[in-house]
Protein backbone atom coordinates (compact mmCIF):
# COMPACT_ATOMS: atom_id res chain seq x y z
CA UNK A 1 0.00 0.00 0.00
CA UNK A 2 1.06 3.48 -0.79
CA UNK A 3 1.71 6.47 1.55
CA UNK A 4 -1.09 8.69 1.51
CA UNK A 5 -0.09 12.13 -0.59
CA UNK A 6 0.45 15.18 2.11
CA UNK A 7 -2.59 17.38 1.73
CA UNK A 8 -1.85 20.52 0.35
CA UNK A 9 -1.06 23.76 2.01
CA UNK A 10 -3.39 25.70 3.29
CA UNK A 11 -4.16 29.33 1.50
CA UNK A 12 -5.59 32.41 2.52
CA UNK A 13 -7.34 34.82 0.35
CA UNK A 14 -7.00 38.46 0.79
CA UNK A 15 -7.56 41.85 -0.45
CA UNK A 16 -3.98 42.79 -2.31
CA UNK A 17 -3.36 46.46 -0.66
CA UNK A 18 -0.04 46.50 0.05
CA UNK A 19 2.78 46.92 -2.51
CA UNK A 20 4.08 43.48 -2.01
CA UNK A 21 0.79 41.45 -2.20
CA UNK A 22 -0.17 44.05 -5.82
CA UNK A 23 3.80 42.83 -6.95
CA UNK A 24 2.31 38.81 -6.56
CA UNK A 25 -0.59 39.28 -8.43
CA UNK A 26 0.76 40.84 -11.29
CA UNK A 27 3.64 38.05 -11.09
CA UNK A 28 0.51 35.51 -11.26
CA UNK A 29 -0.84 37.37 -14.26
CA UNK A 30 2.25 37.13 -16.07
CA UNK A 31 2.60 33.56 -15.58
CA UNK A 32 -1.01 32.54 -16.39
CA UNK A 33 -1.88 35.08 -19.42
CA UNK A 34 1.65 36.13 -20.85
CA UNK A 35 3.42 32.93 -20.62
CA UNK A 36 0.77 30.22 -20.23
CA UNK A 37 -1.66 31.64 -22.85
CA UNK A 38 0.78 34.43 -24.50
CA UNK A 39 -1.68 37.12 -23.76
CA UNK A 40 0.26 39.87 -25.29
CA UNK A 41 1.98 41.90 -21.91
CA UNK A 42 0.96 45.41 -23.27
CA UNK A 43 -2.25 44.77 -22.88
CA UNK A 44 -2.75 42.25 -19.89
CA UNK A 45 -1.44 45.42 -18.12
CA UNK A 46 -3.98 48.38 -18.13
CA UNK A 47 -5.31 51.39 -16.99
CA UNK A 48 -8.03 50.39 -14.66
CA UNK A 49 -5.28 48.34 -12.58
CA UNK A 50 -4.61 51.56 -10.32
CA UNK A 51 -8.27 52.13 -8.92
CA UNK A 52 -9.12 48.32 -8.96
CA UNK A 53 -9.92 46.22 -5.86
CA UNK A 54 -7.02 43.30 -6.00
CA UNK A 55 -7.24 39.66 -4.66
CA UNK A 56 -4.61 37.90 -3.59
CA UNK A 57 -4.72 33.94 -3.38
CA UNK A 58 -1.30 32.94 -0.75
CA UNK A 59 -0.33 29.68 0.33
CA UNK A 60 1.10 29.78 4.14
CA UNK A 61 4.62 29.63 3.26
CA UNK A 62 3.93 32.76 1.07
CA UNK A 63 3.68 31.51 -2.58
CA UNK A 64 1.14 33.40 -4.50
CA UNK A 65 -1.52 30.94 -5.95
CA UNK A 66 -4.23 33.31 -7.28
CA UNK A 67 -5.71 36.63 -7.99
CA UNK A 68 -8.47 38.47 -9.30
CA UNK A 69 -9.80 42.19 -9.78
CA UNK A 70 -13.30 44.42 -9.05
CA UNK A 71 -13.61 47.04 -11.13
CA UNK A 72 -15.78 49.34 -9.94
CA UNK A 73 -17.93 52.51 -10.44
CA UNK A 74 -17.10 54.79 -13.67
CA UNK A 75 -14.41 51.73 -14.89
CA UNK A 76 -16.83 48.93 -14.60
CA UNK A 77 -19.63 50.82 -15.76
CA UNK A 78 -17.40 51.48 -18.93
CA UNK A 79 -16.93 47.27 -19.29
CA UNK A 80 -20.29 45.39 -18.43
CA UNK A 81 -23.02 45.42 -20.67
CA UNK A 82 -25.64 48.05 -19.32
CA UNK A 83 -23.47 50.73 -18.30
CA UNK A 84 -24.69 50.20 -15.13
CA UNK A 85 -22.59 51.88 -11.90
CA UNK A 86 -23.86 49.28 -9.30
CA UNK A 87 -22.63 46.66 -11.49
CA UNK A 88 -19.02 45.57 -10.70
CA UNK A 89 -16.35 43.72 -13.28
CA UNK A 90 -14.54 40.94 -12.17
CA UNK A 91 -11.85 40.65 -14.34
CA UNK A 92 -7.80 39.28 -14.50
CA UNK A 93 -8.58 36.10 -12.40
CA UNK A 94 -5.61 33.66 -12.49
CA UNK A 95 -4.68 30.77 -10.87
CA UNK A 96 -1.19 29.58 -11.19
CA UNK A 97 -1.02 25.87 -12.90
CA UNK A 98 0.17 24.15 -9.67
CA UNK A 99 -3.14 25.06 -7.56
CA UNK A 100 -5.60 24.51 -10.54
CA UNK A 101 -8.36 21.82 -8.90
CA UNK A 102 -8.21 23.32 -5.24
CA UNK A 103 -10.60 25.76 -5.27
CA UNK A 104 -8.57 28.30 -5.79
CA UNK A 105 -11.00 30.27 -8.29
CA UNK A 106 -13.69 29.82 -6.85
CA UNK A 107 -12.76 31.62 -3.33
CA UNK A 108 -11.06 34.41 -5.56
CA UNK A 109 -14.40 34.72 -7.44
CA UNK A 110 -16.42 34.82 -3.55
CA UNK A 111 -13.80 37.21 -2.62
CA UNK A 112 -14.21 39.49 -5.30
CA UNK A 113 -18.02 39.20 -4.93
CA UNK A 114 -18.02 39.96 -1.68
CA UNK A 115 -15.90 43.62 -2.16
CA UNK A 116 -18.39 44.40 -4.64
CA UNK A 117 -20.87 44.18 -1.86
CA UNK A 118 -19.19 45.95 0.81
CA UNK A 119 -18.81 48.83 -2.26
CA UNK A 120 -22.92 48.64 -2.20
CA UNK A 121 -22.97 46.95 -5.74
CA UNK A 122 -26.12 44.74 -6.84
CA UNK A 123 -23.91 42.20 -9.75
CA UNK A 124 -20.82 41.18 -10.99
CA UNK A 125 -20.17 41.12 -14.88
CA UNK A 126 -17.09 39.23 -16.30
CA UNK A 127 -15.92 38.14 -19.62
CA UNK A 128 -15.06 34.76 -19.40
CA UNK A 129 -12.83 32.20 -21.65
CA UNK A 130 -15.65 30.11 -23.21
CA UNK A 131 -13.38 27.04 -22.02
CA UNK A 132 -14.30 28.56 -18.49
CA UNK A 133 -18.30 28.74 -18.57
CA UNK A 134 -19.06 25.79 -16.66
CA UNK A 135 -16.75 26.71 -14.21
CA UNK A 136 -18.72 30.49 -13.92
CA UNK A 137 -22.09 28.43 -14.16
CA UNK A 138 -21.49 26.71 -10.86
CA UNK A 139 -20.71 29.50 -8.99
CA UNK A 140 -24.34 31.23 -10.47
CA UNK A 141 -22.67 33.02 -13.07
CA UNK A 142 -25.76 33.46 -16.32
CA UNK A 143 -23.91 33.83 -19.89
CA UNK A 144 -25.47 36.31 -22.29
CA UNK A 145 -24.80 37.94 -25.24
CA UNK A 146 -23.18 36.56 -28.17
CA UNK A 147 -19.30 35.15 -28.14
CA UNK A 148 -16.37 37.17 -28.86
CA UNK A 149 -12.20 37.74 -28.91
CA UNK A 150 -10.01 39.34 -26.41
CA UNK A 151 -6.54 38.93 -26.92
CA UNK A 152 -7.87 36.05 -29.04
CA UNK A 153 -9.20 34.38 -26.78
CA UNK A 154 -13.31 33.55 -26.88
CA UNK A 155 -15.10 34.76 -24.25
CA UNK A 156 -18.76 35.41 -23.28
CA UNK A 157 -20.43 38.33 -21.12
CA UNK A 158 -21.91 37.15 -17.99
CA UNK A 159 -23.71 38.12 -15.13
CA UNK A 160 -24.50 37.26 -11.60
CA UNK A 161 -26.29 39.11 -9.03
CA UNK A 162 -25.76 39.50 -5.29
Amino acid sequence: MSAPSPAPAAYEVRLAEDPADREACFAVRKDVFVAEQKVPEDIEYDAYDAGAVHVLAIREDGVPLGTGRLLHGAAAAAKNGDGDPAVGSLGRLAVTAAARGLGVGAALVRAVEDAARARGLTAVDLHAQTHALGFYERLGYQAYGPEFPDAGIPHRAMRRSL
